[in-house]
């Protein structure tokens, strides 16, 4: 993994103080890694952008066809979320997601040379400190914050989320993994804001029961991944080295992951979203759900 700040010069706009008002970063940087699942390397480059949300681009292919981190370009959700349409796609987006909307940035142009967003050390944690790097610049551009009046509920199976009116953004998440001694029955709850998340969610890593994913490793699904890139417990212990970041490092990855696919709700807002036993195709699902309800009640 390697991260530079690039000698460019810095996005000049209106750079005002304001709470309200939109964000990008000030000036581009970069950062290289592997994707755990393709083992492809890619650099990712955060180029100020002045409006359009945020995009992905992929710089790698002929065309460089751009990718909106909206929720219509969901394209699959298989254990990470990937972005994309007919000419191309972009995996693994959800850790750089969950930071960049910690920090608030609305508008943002990443240009991505590869078919996956890197992996890095299963964390958010890079991402977090790459966009402190770039500093960050407020636009001419007001931004509204939506605050939910009417509860959301989504439910299959045992999987529950539900957003309730709040007066600020909360994520409250149980994780219960009755066939696991180490990770058991965790729970975290969180009111979200760009201190905390770096502090108490982003440096939480990416888990997996070694005995579960295996098969993924024969089949070749997961050729980047390694004890460098993620939490591996097998044979009911955990096998990295250095042990865990947290006692609970297992449920604020979860909050990690809900947050970078609730991002992909084009509309900021505010609401106390409670979820149990949640991954990123029910994740996925219930943000539709949240984000027809928000339409509904600001139209």
């Amino acid at each position: 993994m390697s991260i530079s700040s690039e000698h460019v010069t810095p996005f000049h706009s209106d750079c005002s103080s304001g709470a309200k008002n939109k964000r990008t970063v000030k000036r581009t940087v970069s950062l290289t890694g592997i994707g755990v699942f393709s083992g492809h390397q890619a650099t990712i480059r955060l180029c100020p952008k002045e409006s359009g949300g945020i995009v992905f681009k992929r710089v790698d292919l002929f065309d460089q066809p751009e990718l909106p981190a909206r929720l219509e370009y969901v394209k699959a959700t298989p254990r990470c979320t990937i972005l994309g349409d007919a000419r191309a796609s972009v995996q693994t987006v959800e850790h750089l997601l969950a930071a960049l909307h910690a920090y608030e940035i609305d508008h943002l142009l990443i240009e991505i040379s590869g078919p996956e967003v890197p992996i890095l050390d299963g964390s958010a944690l890079p991402f977090a400190e790459l966009i402190e790097s770039a500093g960050l610049c407020e636009l001419q551009e007001s931004k509204q914050r939506i605050a939910l009046q009417t509860p959301v509920f989504w439910s299959e199976k045992d999987i529950h989320i539900i957003a309730l009116p709040s007066e600020t953004l909360r994520i409250s998440y149980t994780l219960h993994y009755p066939h696991s001694a180490v990770i058991g029955t965790q729970y975290g709850s969180f009111v979200l804001s760009p201190e905390l998340f770096k502090k108490e969610i982003a440096p939480s890593r990416t888990f997996s029961i070694y005995e579960e994913i295996a098969p993924m490793i024969e089949k070749g699904l997961v050729k980047g991944g390694n004890l460098q890139s993620a939490v591996i417990i097998k044979e009911g212990r955990i096998f990295n080295p250095e042990g865990l970041r947290y006692p609970d490092e297992m449920v604020r990855h979860k909050i990690l992951d809900l947050m970078g696919d609730l991002s992909l709700i084009p509309l900021t807002f505010s609401a106390h979203i409670i979820a149990l036993l949640a991954g990123h195709s029910s994740n996925n699902a219930f943000a539709n759900k949240l984000y027809d309800q928000l339409k509904m009640e600001c139209s």
